[in-house]
């Protein structure tokens, strides 16, 4: 493939180092709104602080791409090399992650100069090879949707950070009150076949290691709802005490609601006898048409119990998601909170909340990790945690697809995690 290999960025023909350019450049419009201080907030140790965001990121493009394949290039500092290597052991030592708030120095203004300083010498490579090889462009796209999904890290980070602080600060001040006379559209149930269905990323496409390969899969006849489990649907299920029935919860799940002393939905936060939740645009009361969203596998599996239902297998969400009835999930722009479903048809398969499956992360059959010590940005996460599916209204545009699988601990829920239920017919 040439350097200059064309796609669709916003209508309109990029080649791969203009969608790096591209990519880099949102980076750092979705921090304009922040100080210094905000930056190097760490609130808790899954999360890390947004200055570390913006130079793990740039760490990535230096390690696999410019150090090894450019001469020219000049290492911006040697003790970036340790302080922003996320879990590549290949690679050399990391900082440790639950202390990576107390990196006061280097300073914002200081990783930002990192950050251009990779992004001049990544042009500069397009520029040395007429031609990008496969490797080349394998490896640039890597980085440039591991970006991408820093971006929304990113965001999932400051709000958990900003949500600690007692003056609910916004991260924006914009759109959060535009939904509030949306009523979501009426759930209905939609019918799939039995079948054997080709599953994965396609061969045409960027794609995640654990997308691949595609292979065939027996998916037998299910039904599966047409959106989002609502903030009101979730409410019912509080008020019929599904907190305090175990009858609904798998054993670690009731183990972990009980020593947590949850009774609802991460950032739901009640006063006055009134529900209110802490978004990005700051504390709000809580929008019962809104899809319910911060919610655990935990969660998501007792309310599909108390529901009479369950959540969908993964490879039940792709066979959906490639039907007439499902929406494309890939162009819709992004926005900082989930909204009411409108419409027909599958409703909000992405750009509203991750939908937790029932399926266990693990390799596809033939996995192959990517080449060299980039064989770590995946494979090694195939034990104890869940898939979910679809993308959230914090993913930024040109970055999902069907095969798209995300992962996360079953206790975890500062994501944008929401529920899409299933049953058997």
């Amino acid at each position: 493939m040439k350097s200059n290999f064309a796609f669709n960025v916003d209508n309109s023909e990029y080649s791969i180092c203009e969608f790096f350019k591209h990519t880099r450049q949102y980076t750092e419009i979705l921090i304009k709104n922040l100080n210094a201080e905000d930056c190097q907030l760490q609130s808790m140790p899954d999360a890390s602080p947004v200055k570390w965001h913006l130079a793990h990121t740039s760490w990535f493009f230096e390690t696999f791409l410019l150090v090894p394949h450019l001469k020219t290039y000049r290492i911006f500092s040697s003790h970036f090399q340790v302080l922003f290597n996320s879990y590549y052991n290949g690679i050399g030592n990391q900082f440790t992650r639950s202390l990576r708030g107390l990196l006061a120095r280097p300073s914002l203004k200081e990783v930002l100069s990192y950050r251009h300083h990779v992004d001049n010498y990544i042009q500069d490579l397009c520029c040395y090879y007429s031609e990008l090889s496969p490797k080349l462009i394998e490896l640039l796209m890597l980085g440039i949707h591991h970006e991408k999904q820093h971006q929304e890290l990113l965001l999932m980070d400051i709000k958990h950070a900003f949500s600690i602080n007692p003056m609910y600060p916004a991260y924006s001040i914009t759109s959060g009150n535009m939904h509030l006379n949306k009523i979501a559209a009426p759930l209905k149930w939609f019918n799939f076949e039995t079948l054997i269905l080709e599953i994965g990323a396609k061969d045409t496409e960027f794609s995640f290691d654990n997308e691949r390969p595609k292979h065939k899969q027996l998916i037998q006849s299910f039904k599966l709802a047409s959106r989002l489990v609502t903030n009101m649907e979730y409410l019912v299920f509080m008020d019929n005490q599904g907190y305090e029935n175990p009858q609904y919860w798998l054993s670690d799940g009731w183990s972990n609601v009980k020593q947590n002393h949850q009774n609802a939905p991460f950032y739901w936060i009640k006063k006055d006898d009134c529900w209110y939740e802490f978004t990005l645009n700051g504390l709000k009361p809580i929008n019962l048409n809104e899809p319910v969203c911060h919610v655990s596998y935990y969660e998501a599996s007792a309310f599909a119990a108390w529901a009479g239902k369950r959540l969908p297998t993964e490879a039940e969400w792709e066979y959906a998601s490639q039907s007439e009835h499902a929406f494309d999930i890939s162009c819709k722009s992004a926005h900082l909170h989930p909204h009411p479903a409108e419409g027909e048809g599958l409703l909000q398969l992405s750009k509203e909340a991750w939908q937790w499956t029932c399926s266990a992360y693990l390799p596809y059959p033939g996995f192959k990790p990517f080449a060299d010590v980039a064989g770590e940005y995946n494979g090694k996460f195939m034990v104890n945690q869940i898939v979910l599916r679809g993308g959230s209204c914090l993913t930024p545009m040109h970055h999902l697809r069907n095969s798209y699988r995300n992962f996360y601990y079953p206790h975890q829920s500062w994501m944008m995690s929401g529920i899409r239920l299933a049953e058997d017919t």
